[in-house]
């Protein structure tokens, strides 16, 4: 654990400099996420151009795709959490956080059906990458990509479970990326599991309270 602990440390005051600048970013990301602050888009872009020639190199070429899908959504993101239906803006207000978009939950059989459906996925994936590709932990490589494709979109939406997603996909990840010797991003990931559970928190309280109002303001108008 020490030795652990002390080549971690040794890593991170080598750390090459695009490295250090992805995981500064990523890590805005998240915290800006959790906050719903909307320039955690503009942070997500510039990690997701590093990661992806990062991964690239290390042949973990599932995770280079999904860093261009990431590139991709942070676009979508930044336009959904700017820009919403009127009957949106009508039915929430959160102007404290500069967006618009309410958070929301889905339905359990809803994440249990989605669930099945990529883990399939994930193993025809990874059968494809495992028989056709160079590439490293073909199967868990690709249900980390799979799972975090769907979960990215649930962000964009503002869906309250894709932490829950986040947590277990950081998990994993969290594995890859020693095997690989990214400490540093292994690292990040740790702090990805505490910032998601975190994160769900203080989505759930939004979402509560928000319920809570809305039931209110149903109950007033009734009187």
């Amino acid at each position: 654990m020490v030795e652990s602990l002390s080549a971690t440390v040794n890593y991170f005051a080598h750390l090459p400099l695009w490295e250090l600048l992805a995981v500064i970013s990523a890590l805005f990301y998240v915290v800006l996420a959790a906050k719903e602050n909307i320039w955690c888009w503009p942070a997500a872009l510039v990690s997701t151009i590093i990661y992806s020639v990062i991964f690239y190199d290390v042949y973990l070429w599932m995770d280079a795709l999904l860093q261009v899908y990431y590139l991709a959504m942070a676009i979508f993101g930044w336009y959904c959490w700017r820009h919403v239906s009127s009957s949106q803006n009508n039915a929430t207000n959160n102007s404290h956080t500069g967006t618009a978009l309410a958070i929301q939950s889905w339905s359990l059989l809803f994440h249990t059906k989605v669930v099945v459906l990529l883990t399939a996925c994930s193993l025809a994936v990874g059968w494809l990458m495992d028989n056709y590709t160079p590439t490293h932990f073909p199967y868990l490589d690709s249900a980390t990509t799979v799972f975090a494709v769907f979960a990215t979109y649930l962000v964009t939406k503002k869906v309250l479970e894709n932490w829950l997603y986040w947590i277990v996909i950081d998990f994993v990840s969290i594995y890859l990326y020693l095997e690989k010797g990214l400490q540093p991003t292994a690292v990040l990931f740790g702090l990805y599991v505490v910032m998601a559970m975190v994160g769900y928190a203080i989505w759930y309280s939004k979402y509560q309270k928000s319920h809570q109002q809305a039931a209110g303001n149903i109950a007033s108008a009734t009187e």
